[in-house]
């Protein structure tokens, strides 16, 4: 049998992604992180960005933003704010966003706000590499 670790990606609304995977690439709050099938059990924070993982020898993209990831040998589950295809991202609709959080940050505010609005803004600029691709 393959070397294969079981999968899912679940956000608020839905199931992303259940199955099972060779591969996982996630970007945590220290850089990317790679997963393969027996990895040591760990748990992380998941900052916007692109994830990958890999089926059938393909590696599928798909953008998240913010969450937490429990990795153990024989699976991975990533729960975050979102998930979506770089394919089913409306450009024009990021970039707006971006521009939304750019404002918000340019006004004096509370420190939640702050950290509301620098969270908003990754997320956009995490979907607009994504879509640029």
């Amino acid at each position: 049998m393959e070397n294969l670790f079981y999968l899912e990606i679940i956000t608020p609304e839905k199931q992303f992604y259940v199955g099972s995977a060779e591969g996982l690439v996630i970007p945590a709050i220290d850089g990317s992180y790679g997963v393969q099938p027996g990895h040591e059990p760990v748990v992380t924070a998941i900052e916007p960005g692109t994830a990958r993982f890999q089926v059938n020898g393909a590696w599928q993209e798909v953008v998240v933003s913010d969450g937490i990831a429990e990795i153990m040998p024989d699976y991975a589950i990533l729960l975050v704010s979102s998930a979506e295809r770089p394919d089913e991202i409306d450009q024009a609709r990021a970039l707006r966003a971006k521009e939304r959080a750019e404002e918000r940050l340019r006004q004096h505010q509370s420190v939640r706000e702050y950290h509301l609005s620098k969270a908003a803004l990754a997320r956009a600029m995490a979907r607009l590499r994504a879509r640029s691709k």
